[in-house]
């Protein structure tokens, strides 16, 4: 029995999937948050370098990786994909279940798969200087390892709540060599402005980013650089599914059901898209399934619609499913996923019907990752453990039914630093959050109008 299947080194892809080239209708235009008209590169210029900007608005189907951030992501990937005998014994399940594990890379997740293009870019710019938020902090561990690669100062911005909930996340970023703030912080006008309203805010990915595009309009020589949402950070994620379609053909099988977590959109992108545009180009069709967070459900209960990326009002507006860039999520453990919109690519791919989406509270996301790290080994981190949820429930079906699917799950990222949730949850203290319709609709009700 095989459990698990590998690439070699010359088999990782060399070019990047962009699934605009395969959508049946166009994505709706991204605008200017002053003037409402869509925007154009030099209204992107003072974040992005222009290799990520063409990228941000390219339809071109392949996307060529650089042959240095290749050679930097033989750091770890091609990664791994698994058969997880131990799951399917552990539930009786007449499935058979795949993961594609992205726990392997040095930050412990699938952040770095873009993290490293990013600096890359920037880098060749001249640029020397990034700004950045994070949740759980994956994203800043991500990029303060691309930084230590390219002698690039990094400033990371982290969500209070999972500031003071992470330390060792923390402790990983200052090791590779950034700056670490708790956000809302003192150190911009925006974050000021936050803290007079309210001094013990939790903080929220909105408010990071704020922060973060704050710094990085105020120096030229300062880029801003985004962990998940935007169109090129989805792009360079799908090498996840690019390698995993390789595996599974090594595997002799061809997933019936695809499941990934979504917070932004930026793994589920990664695993999903390459095998959404196989079908789409008339190829054989999966399954997907998103899974959400019942405290942050952006796909199962936001609205589509044009909103901000952050909470100052400062970014492009872009057309996804949102719950108001207003919106402050309590402090559930899954920090990648405590954010109030959705990729637009992702959430247009909603739209076209080409996947459907679902919610779990904390605690039973948590019991599943806890079910997984005892049958394969691997504690998955509190974001994972969604798509892990999502896989068990698509097994057990299977189970009742009697049929044989084969399920993909992304593993995003291990949970390693994350060990004070397990030991919350493990003492019965973890809280199940739901977002209740009257706030829905407060943050919902200050959307822009276009």
């Amino acid at each position: 029995m095989t459990t698990k299947y590998l690439l070699d080194e010359t088999q990782m892809p060399k070019t990047w999937y962009n699934i605009q080239a395969d959508f049946p209708e166009p994505m709706a235009p991204v605008l200017h948050p002053v003037t409402k008209e869509p925007v154009g590169p030099s209204d992107l210029e003072p974040l992005f370098p222009m290799a990520l900007i063409e990228q941000e608005v390219s339809t071109e189907r392949e996307i060529e990786i650089p042959e240095p951030v290749r050679e930097v992501y033989k750091m770890w990937r091609p990664a791994p994909l698994y058969r997880a005998h131990g799951l399917e014994k552990a539930l009786g399940t007449t499935a058979k279940i795949f993961y594609k594990y992205e726990g392997v890379s040095p930050a412990g997740s699938h952040k770095p798969n873009t993290a490293i293009p990013q600096a890359f870019y920037n880098k060749q710019e001249g640029i020397n200087r990034l700004t950045t938020e994070t949740g759980a902090g994956q994203w800043g561990t991500s990029l303060a390892f691309a930084g230590s690669l390219f002698d690039m100062d990094v400033n990371v911005f982290q969500v209070r709540v999972s500031y003071d909930q992470k330390p060792y996340r923390r402790a990983v970023m200052e090791t590779y060599g950034a700056k670490c703030v708790a956000s809302p912080s003192n150190m911009t006008e925006f974050g000021r402005k936050v803290l007079a309203e309210n001094p013990d805010h939790t903080g929220s990915l909105g408010i990071a980013i704020s922060e973060a595009v704050e710094l990085a309009v105020q120096d030229p020589n300062t880029k801003y650089a985004l962990g998940s949402v935007l169109n090129h950070v989805l792009v360079h994620q799908s090498i996840i599914g690019l390698e995993a379609m390789q595996q599974m053909e090594m595997a002799d099988e061809w997933p019936d059901v695809i499941v990934g977590c979504t917070g932004g959109g930026s793994n589920f992108a990664g695993i999903a898209f390459p095998f959404m545009g196989h079908a789409l180009r008339g190829g054989q069709k999966s399954r997907i399934v998103a899974v959400e967070p019942s405290a942050c459900p952006t796909l199962t209960r936001g609205k589509f619609a044009y909103d901000y990326g952050d909470t100052a009002k400062m970014t492009p507006l872009t057309k996804m499913h949102t719950l108001g860039s207003q919106f402050t999520p309590p402090g559930f453990h899954a920090g990648g996923l405590r954010y109030h919109g959705m990729a637009p690519m992702v959430s247009h791919a909603k739209e076209l019907g080409l996947f459907e989406a679902t919610a779990y509270t904390q605690r039973e996301c948590f019991e599943a990752g806890v079910l997984f790290a005892r049958a394969e080994g691997i504690v998955p981190a509190p974001e994972a453990n969604h798509a892990v949820k999502g896989a068990i429930e698509e097994a057990l079906r299977c189970k009742r039914e009697g049929t044989s699917e084969v399920i993909l799950l992304n593993l995003c990222g291990h949970g390693h630093f994350d060990m004070a949730a397990y030991t919350s949850y493990f003492a019965g203290e973890l809280g199940d959050y739901e977002y209740d319709d009257a706030e829905l609709g407060m943050a919902l009700s200050g959307l822009p109008s276009v």
